[in-house]
């Protein structure tokens, strides 16, 4: 019985990541319409995307201890309700002063759901005794994968407020159906009532930052593939905004297949170097981003690009969660704080620079970061811990 409630729990928490995934690929393509609806340029569209990540990382701070007192179950279910309807919110913002805040609730809620179902994740792996990190990360790429390409569709054909919906009652089916089966934490949280240890709001160990460090590492160029991709084909190779909503797409298609095996190569080749390879190939992604002549060319760099980033997060989240002495809440808030600030904050600076130098020599750099994830891939040994439980 325990063993199928596990096994539950795992799709459960997958259609999370799925659920997760689809708002924020359902997003991505409507970036670039920001410009001309409020009348901005890049610089504000860059402070605008600050406030989407400044509200996740914030709200992340405070995670790690919801999880520690309510458990990862209650705080993944009351996170993934509020991210249903944030997308529409954004989209019908009628002016700047509204959509500020509106972007920076979208990124708090998103980002607190994010800690809350990768702490769960962490709970399922425990009671299964192996890895299902890396496809649990598969299903959040699947997601952004049909929410990029749909999206992009319906955008074009229907409009941004259609879409924007359509996203919204999408998430709700994947939500809604996994709410009962979101696996319970094995040790229950203390009662409200209880005395509580004090803690630091975030752990004090060199090597879960260093997790951080890398996280952060290998999720800027992710934010910069999301937040960017469409607007670099749209405006410096011409695309239409179908096309130009394929580079993100194929990059968390990329990412989908990777991870979906990323288990099986975890189990035979070790965390270690799996990353090692993984900061490797996407390094060569990146770059080929950066120097590719055509759309189709970077469309395809950016696939390979994706093909290494797909496991590098994973594992870092699942050697954060397995970090000795650490409760799984308190090192993924960390990790997840840190690594998400790539995703979210760092591509506001990417805009700032982009605006000034061009997209092209901005991801070149940006693959030299992946090389530094090579580099150091050693300070992930934990995650071979969920293997032999």
């Amino acid at each position: 019985m325990q063993d199928q409630q596990a096994a539950r729990g795992r799709w459960a928490v997958a259609a999370m990541f799925a659920a997760n995934g689809f708002v924020m690929g359902c997003w991505a393509p409507q970036i670039p319409l920001l410009l001309p609806r409020h009348q901005i340029t890049e610089f504000t569209l860059g402070l605008l995307i600050l406030a989407l990540g400044l509200g996740a990382v914030g709200a992340m701070l405070f995670a790690g201890r919801l999880i520690g007192r309510f458990g990862s179950r209650r705080v993944l279910l009351g996170f993934a309700l509020s991210v249903v309807p944030v997308l529409p919110v954004v989209v019908f913002s009628p002016s700047l002063y509204i959509l500020a805040p509106a972007m920076a609730l979208m990124g708090a809620m998103i980002g607190c759901m994010d800690v809350a179902m990768n702490a769960n994740a962490v709970e399922v792996e425990r009671r299964l005794g192996r890895p299902i990190m890396s496809s649990s990360h598969g299903f959040w790429s699947l997601g952004g994968f049909v929410g990029g390409a749909a999206g992009g569709w319906v955008l074009e054909h229907w409009g941004s407020s259609v879409q924007s919906l359509l996203a919204a009652g999408g998430a709700a089916v994947l939500v809604l159906g996994a709410m009962p089966f979101i696996l319970r934490d094995v040790r229950a949280p203390a009662p409200a009532d209880a005395p509580r240890e004090k803690h630091p709001l975030l752990p004090r160990d060199a090597t879960l930052w260093l997790l951080g460090v890398l996280a952060l590492f290998s999720m800027v160029p992710e934010g910069a593939v999301l937040d960017w991709a469409a607007l670099y084909l749209k405006e410096e190779l011409g695309s239409d905004l179908s096309t130009a909503a394929l580079g993100f797409a194929f990059f968390s298609a990329a990412m989908a297949v990777m991870r979906f095996a990323g288990d099986s190569v975890r189990n035979r080749f070790g965390a270690v170097n799996t990353l090692r390879y993984s900061g490797l190939i996407a390094a060569a992604g990146m770059l080929g981003g950066a120097l590719a002549p055509t759309d189709t060319l970077v469309i395809v760099s950016f696939f390979i690009a994706g093909l290494g980033i797909a496991n590098t997060v994973p594992i870092m989240f699942s050697a954060a969660g397995n970090h000795p002495g650490l409760a799984p809440g308190a090192g993924l808030a960390a990790v997840t704080m840190f690594g998400y600030s790539g995703i979210l904050v760092a591509p506001s600076t990417i805009g700032f620079v982009a605006e000034h130098v061009g997209f092209r020599f901005t991801y070149a750099a940006l693959a030299v970061l992946l090389l530094f994830v090579t580099a150091l891939a050693g300070s992930a040994r934990a995650a071979d811990g969920v293997r032999g439980h």
